[in-house]
């Protein structure tokens, strides 16, 4: 686990007291503030005691359940023979596990002391919702006039996006610069290499490797925006890590695509694509979620026309893409309809001036709207 996870969730149990499982089966799903883990069998064994019950929080290194190895061949072979023979064959018992040989605990990758119940795990105890009304892993799912209200507690992951998104408007003076871009040549570049890029790379040529490269480009200029302030310092990178939003049905997760500064556009796409992939799939893992200098998000998949992103902290900025809409704008003398994007750029004001900000979203934008600056290192 990383070093900022302290403790986890028992989200379910995969087996019950009394089950023989064998080594890296999942025993047991926990949530922590960041991600679900899944907690595997040590070794191959009869799980014969559960610490925690299901819904309870656990600790770093805690005992979390207790395996008997011994019992490896004959449980499981008792077990199947149980489920087989006959009511008659009472006076036939299974040998009994070795007393002499203590079945070993197993500390948790998140684990909490023991808590003073200690019963088997029973599913998490909650009352059911009032009839007609659906409650779904988002919430309520269905609204019925009934006028009843449902108490559904808090997800980890809900509850530390809340207090992360409070913390970063508490601690940043966070400003919002706006601009748009004309996304014209890039979609005909797209519709153009398309399927050649997709050949040969094995991914798309999609709208996000674009603004990557932008940023890319952008921090050069502007490195203070990949900068952050700590205590009285100012820390500068070298490198650019760029944090990618990515909605999930257990909440939003930041997943990291690291050093983009050396990835080609055909790096970015797949890189993008696999933690997506992992993401949705609830795989990511905490690694894949640690750092990052710099946060894209796109709302722009939703629909949305323009928003005020907030900053990801430790970070100092964020780039908000959105809808891409046919809009009238002067070309030359002549009123033509474009593909347009607006885009936005939230920063810590602290460190960094309107200059900046202006000039990196502007840096962005040539990017986007001339391919050639990217391709020529402009």
């Amino acid at each position: 686990m990383g070093d900022s996870i302290t403790e986890g969730t028992v989200q379910e149990y995969s087996a019950k007291e009394g089950d023989f499982v064998k080594r890296d089966d999942i025993v047991a799903v926990v949530e922590t503030d960041k991600v679900m883990v899944d907690i595997r069998a040590p070794e191959d064994g009869v799980i014969t005691k559960f610490h925690v019950p299901e819904g309870e929080v656990i600790e770093v290194g805690g005992d979390f359940f207790e395996i008997d190895p011994e019992a490896t061949g004959s449980a499981a072979g008792s077990a199947s023979k149980e489920e087989s023979a006959p009511a008659e064959t009472k006076e036939s018992t299974p040998e009994p596990t070795p007393a002499s040989t203590p079945a070993p605990e197993t500390k948790a990758a998140p684990a909490s002391p023991p808590p003073s119940q200690k019963p088997s795990p029973p599913p998490a105890s909650s009352s059911p919702p009032p009839p007609g009304m659906q409650i779904g892993s988002s919430g309520l799912s269905t609204i019925t006039g009934s006028r009843t209200e449902t108490r559904v507690k808090m997800s980890r992951m809900r509850q530390t996006i809340a207090k992360r998104l409070k913390e970063a408007q508490d601690t940043n003076a966070m400003l919002t610069t706006f601009n748009e871009i004309d996304m014209s040549a890039f979609m005909k570049l797209r519709s153009q290499f398309q399927d050649s890029f997709q050949q040969k790379h094995g991914v798309k040529l999609g709208f996000m490797g674009a603004f990557v490269r932008g940023v890319v480009q952008a921090a050069k200029e502007q490195p203070i925006v990949n900068a952050v302030i700590e205590a009285d310092e100012i820390i500068y990178r070298d490198y650019v890590d760029i944090s990618v939003a990515v909605a999930t049905p257990s909440g939003l997760v930041v997943p990291v695509m690291r050093n983009c500064e050396q990835m080609s556009y055909a790096g970015v796409e797949q890189s993008l694509l696999e933690l997506s992939i992992k993401a949705r799939e609830g795989k990511i893992g905490l690694d894949d979620m640690q750092g990052g200098t710099f946060t894209i998000t796109n709302g722009g998949v939703f629909g949305s026309m323009m928003g005020t992103p907030i900053i990801n902290p430790p970070q100092s900025a964020i780039l908000g893409m959105h809808a891409i809409k046919n809009r009238p704008v002067v070309v030359g003398d002549k009123i033509v309809a474009r593909p347009i994007m607006y885009i936005a750029l939230t920063y810590d004001h602290r460190l960094i001036d309107g200059r900046e900000a202006v000039l990196f979203l502007r840096k962005i934008k040539e990017c986007v709207e001339d391919p050639n600056n990217v391709l020529f290192d402009l």
